[in-house]
């Protein structure tokens, strides 16, 4: 059975769920009809942080051009350049197991490519969410819909696994940028050109 969690919200993972170690995670969206006559290219990012909340090195982040984390236990499953379609429109799988000591928290952020000269943002997105599947078997698990209008925001911080005494736990988060993924790489600890 699949918990549907609002904003803010927090719910165990592996403490409700004994055994489960491999998960994907998977995000999707959709655009709205009014999209400025431009392509959308929305992706997926993933920055494997440690407790203080800033990743360790570039390996620590996770997207279409660095797919895995260093030991392979985060991968990137593929860009989608479009979003058509339904359904999951990037999927990371995360071997709960293998992630490594140091990462306490695994973030899961959508930005807009190019957001800036397209003039998009997340106010031309719509049905926005994330879901944590059981690898094994495929049955959803979580979900949070983001919901929310975002006026002028590039880039939301939509959900996060983190542990907790030792177990997982997913927090949904939905949480914008107008900076989009420069903000999101400064405020995780990259530095950015």
């Amino acid at each position: 059975m699949s918990i549907s969690l609002s904003k803010g919200q927090k719910v165990d993972l592996t403490k409700t769920n004994p055994g489960l170690t491999k998960v994907l995670v998977g995000l999707g969206w959709d655009t709205n009809k009014y999209d400025g006559g431009k392509d959308f290219d929305l992706d997926a990012s993933i920055f494997a942080a440690n407790a203080a909340g800033k990743v360790g090195n570039d390996s620590d982040f996770i997207f279409y051009n660095n797919t895995k984390n260093a030991n392979g236990s985060i991968e990137h499953k593929g860009d989608n350049r479009t979003g058509a379609g339904d359904g999951d429109d990037e999927v990371i799988y995360i071997d709960l197991s293998a992630v490594p000591t140091e990462t306490e928290k695994i973030a899961f952020c959508i930005t807009i490519h190019d957001a800036e000269a397209r003039a998009q943002n997340f106010g031309q997105v719509s049905n926005a969410y994330v879901r944590v599947l059981n690898e094994g078997s495929g049955a959803e698990l979580i979900r949070f819909d983001l919901g929310e209008d975002f006026s002028i925001e590039t880039g939301v911080v939509i959900g996060e696994l983190y542990r907790n005494n030792g177990e997982w736990k997913f927090s949904a988060i939905g949480s914008g940028y107008r900076d989009g993924l420069a903000g999101l790489a400064r405020d995780y600890g990259l530095q950015t050109s």
